[in-house]
């Protein structure tokens, strides 16, 4: 019989992986926090008009990438690609933003997304992205707190001089209107020196053709318009003040006037915090600014700025600088062998050491053995101290302590001091 497979781009996450992922997953966590952001939760799979409304129909993601399929009532169902349409819909679903006193909420999320692209390195077709949106505040100093608290977390994990900030302005719809139509113009002129992808887009998004690998698109893009030039007095003065917020926090950044983001819904602040650690696959975390996104989904003009950051590439990224603890692969601390007709006694002490000690790794060793056997388990789980409570050990009310890692001598205690030993 065939052995059944996972679908090629979702892989399994292996016990062996799966701490490197907790470790980013917690640090993550107690980061946005400390700024006072508060996590939310939502569905896998929504309808696919949210998806067409927020991202644009004439999307790579909406044409060629959604996991997109009718339910059994006929109704036309995706899995989410990205996570900021969920959160808005989440939000006017919720009333979070006009009914609870207050249009502010910063939130954050974490979870699978799907897009069917071609799998690689970093890049799969079930990905994890963390998120963190604002809503309710137009000023660009919460557009500066999110690029501090990047960098602030990128300095917790230690990747501080491994990425870097890239930050530009898109200014209004009616700016990219602008300076969309005097983009296309230029490269109308030139459309035969196109790559192919580039072409192709001239008719869906031109924009994203300022960000095309290929490089001889990017020569002829050499003196195309400049966005910047194209840019209304309030989106400038906006964008000033993010760079001053950014400079006095000690934030380095770079002014790209190419970065565009690939999805329709993006205002003003762009950014991107880039590496080249991870070969083509360079972006690490990606956002900006999305005033328009409330209203277009339904609810009231709400001005909002997020990012995502992408899970897969930040765990490549920290193994390739060996920036995880090294203790991280370790998810026992204590071992607790149990010979002879001992089992009752032995689980009341391993709950008692779970009782006084909440955060010590304790595993016992379960399905019996020799005393020979289980200490091989014992070294195999990675464990510091294995514990042994033999027959004579507990008719003592005693344990005997043996150091798996340091050498040093065994000893053999009353069971009321083990606290006193390993705790």
């Amino acid at each position: 019989m065939k052995k059944l497979q996972a679908i090629k781009g979702m892989n399994d996450l292996l016990p062996n992986e799966s701490p490197y992922w907790q470790y980013l997953e917690s640090v993550v966590t107690e980061v946005v926090q400390t700024y006072g952001y508060q996590e939310i939760r939502f569905p896998l799979l929504e309808t696919t008009e949210l998806f067409k409304r927020s991202i644009g129909e004439v999307t790579d993601i909406v044409e060629k990438e959604m996991y997109t399929f009718d339910d059994r009532n006929g109704e036309s169902v995706t899995l989410r690609p990205e996570g900021t349409a969920s959160c808005v819909r989440a939000c006017e679903q919720g009333q979070l933003l006009y009914n609870r006193g207050t249009l502010v909420q910063k939130l954050w999320y974490s979870g699978p997304m799907f897009r069917y692209e071609r799998p690689q390195k970093g890049r799969l077709r079930q990905f994890h992205q963390i998120g963190v949106e604002a809503y309710g505040i137009a000023s660009a100093d919460v557009d500066a707190e999110l690029l501090i608290l990047t960098a602030r977390l990128w300095r917790v994990l230690g990747l501080d001089d491994a990425v870097t900030l890239q930050i530009n302005s898109l200014g209004t719809s009616e700016c990219r209107a602008k300076y969309r139509a005097a983009l296309v113009e230029y490269l109308q002129a030139r459309f035969d020196q196109l790559d192919d992808d580039s072409k192709r887009r001239m008719e869906t998004n031109p924009l994203r053709i300022l960000d095309s690998k290929n490089e001889q698109t990017q020569a002829l893009l050499a003196d195309a318009p400049d966005l910047s030039d194209y840019l209304d007095d309030e989106s400038r003065e906006h964008f000033a003040q993010v760079q001053a917020y950014l400079t006095a926090a000690e934030v380095p950044f770079t002014v790209n006037t190419r970065l565009v983001r690939g999805l329709d819904y993006y205002s003003r602040t762009v950014f991107e915090w880039v590496t080249d650690k991870l070969g083509a696959q360079g972006t690490v975390c990606a956002g900006g600014r999305y005033d328009s996104l409330v209203s277009q989904l339904g609810g009231q003009p709400t001005p909002a700025v997020g990012f995502a950051m992408g899970m897969e590439r930040l765990v490549l990224l920290l193994q390739e600088l060996n920036l995880f603890p090294e203790d991280i692969s370790r998810t026992v601390d204590v071992y607790l062998v149990a010979v002879g007709d001992v089992i009752p006694q032995a689980f009341q002490l391993a709950e008692y050491l779970r009782e006084e000690a909440p955060y010590l790794r304790l595993q016992m060793n379960c399905g019996g053995g020799s005393f020979k056997s289980q200490m091989k388990k014992a070294d195999r789980s990675g464990a510091e101290i294995a514990l042994i409570l033999g027959e004579d050990e507990a008719s003592k009310g005693e344990i005997t302590v043996k150091y798996l890692r340091t050498g040093d001598a065994q000893q053999t205690i009353k069971q009321q001091q083990i606290t006193d030993v390993i705790v």
